[in-house]
């Protein structure tokens, strides 16, 4: 099965390029799709370093349209079997990462496999957000019939898609992605926007 990565970026000028070279370094990467939502600091221009890969597809949203627009104009450009979904604020992201994510789909042991990033402010036992992680790998078919419900979530849209698999009896799988740093949000906004 071809695979496909969508990375969806709001203003992330200072990581989009590290998840970007991940994501074209992984063997098991057919094809990177990057979504440049609406930014207005240089995250445009970080991605267009990138305009001769081969395998990187950029759509350029003229405004922001919110996280499951994104991700559902990324499915939409996709040409692979398997999507893998990568946040663009993430650092330290490696192929080791997303092969760990992406195998259990391709081999059939599960429907949805969530990446839980290691180095956060809130430890992962009792870290009530876990599931909320945008490192996701899934199956395109999977998607396809929620496409609207994830387009117009905008900013629910990782607990709309795990609540969907729920429902329908899917398997999910959680692997540990060591030494992956995903911030809080209040560490990239100011405490009163968060």
């Amino acid at each position: 099965m071809k695979v496909t990565a969508v990375i969806c970026a709001f203003n992330e000028e200072k990581t989009i390029s590290g998840v970007i070279i991940a994501a074209l370094k992984s063997k098991l990467i057919n094809e990177v799709v990057v979504i440049n939502d609406g930014s207005t600091d240089n995250t445009g221009r970080e991605i267009l370093q990138y305009k001769y890969e081969l395998r990187l597809k950029f759509v350029d949203l003229p405004r922001n349209m919110g996280k499951g627009f994104a991700m559902a104009t990324g499915v939409e450009n996709a040409t692979g079997e398997v999507i893998v979904f990568l946040d663009a604020d993430i650092t330290g992201l490696n192929s080791r990462h997303i092969s760990n994510m992406t195998l259990p789909v391709l081999r059939g042991k599960a429907d949805m496999v969530l990446g839980q990033p290691s180095e956060t402010y809130v430890h992962n036992s009792i870290n009530p957000f876990k599931v909320f992680t945008g490192e996701r790998v899934l199956l395109k078919s999977d998607l396809k019939p929620i496409l609207d419900e994830i387009r117009y979530s905008r900013f629910g849209v990782e607990t709309y898609i795990n609540l969907f698999y729920g429902v329908h009896g899917k398997g999910i799988k959680y692997i540990k992605l060591k030494n992956l740093f995903h911030p809080l949000k209040i560490q990239k906004v100011k405490f009163f926007k968060a």
